[in-house]
């Protein structure tokens, strides 16, 4: 059974969370490049030492999450009937990725549209996404019945890299239709048209 959060938790994700919002209004006001930690600081009623307390960069209040999400994405596929094909289990995993954490669909709409658009914040993407995919390896030559090794095994490689891959251009494109299309079919098309 799951600990419940303590106060001092749920003071401290509201904090963020108002961070976040004062952050992604003053980019939508005046641009993600000319914005400052010190304007968001301002803004947000926060000294610039607490915001890096909570934020290392300006990447990490649009990307912040995403160590966490990976912790969680690693922990659902682990989770899943050992029955399950691979290809779903990392499909159950990304869709408890989509539900998780409290941002509505307009909220994920107004981050990814800033990660697709910006390079800085879209290299940090792509860098920590990586670090996901070589989280999963172990999970995935499991589930796949190969024996982990000191390299990782080239088709467990090939399947984490293919969801992937099928998953951001599923997002690009749900963040280019404004959020209207279904992101959930969009993978599913993508994915049909890579495994033939």
């Amino acid at each position: 059974m799951e600990k419940p959060a303590t106060l001092w938790d749920r003071s401290r994700q509201a904090v963020v969370a108002e961070i976040v919002d004062t952050a992604l209004a003053l980019f939508a006001e005046q641009g993600y490049e000319a914005t400052t930690m010190a304007q968001v600081a301002t803004r947000a009623g926060v000294s610039q030492r607490s915001l890096f307390r909570y934020f290392g960069t300006k990447e990490d209040l649009v990307c912040g999450e995403q160590d966490a999400l990976g912790e969680l994405l690693v922990a659902t596929v682990e989770a899943q009937d050992p029955e399950m094909s691979t290809w779903d289990a990392l499909r159950a995993g990304f869709t408890t990725l989509l539900t998780a954490g409290n941002h509505t669909p307009q909220r994920v709409l107004e981050i990814s549209g800033l990660i697709f658009t910006n390079p800085s914040l879209h290299s940090r993407y792509l860098e920590k996404r990586l670090r996901w995919q070589r989280s999963l390896v172990p999970a995935i030559e499991k589930r796949m019945g190969i024996e982990s090794g000191e390299i990782p095994d080239a088709r467990a490689v090939g399947v984490i890299a293919t969801v992937f891959a099928c998953v951001d251009a599923a997002s690009e494109l749900w963040v280019r239709h404004g959020g209207k299309a279904d992101a959930f079919e969009l993978y599913e098309q993508a994915l049909a048209a890579v495994r033939g």
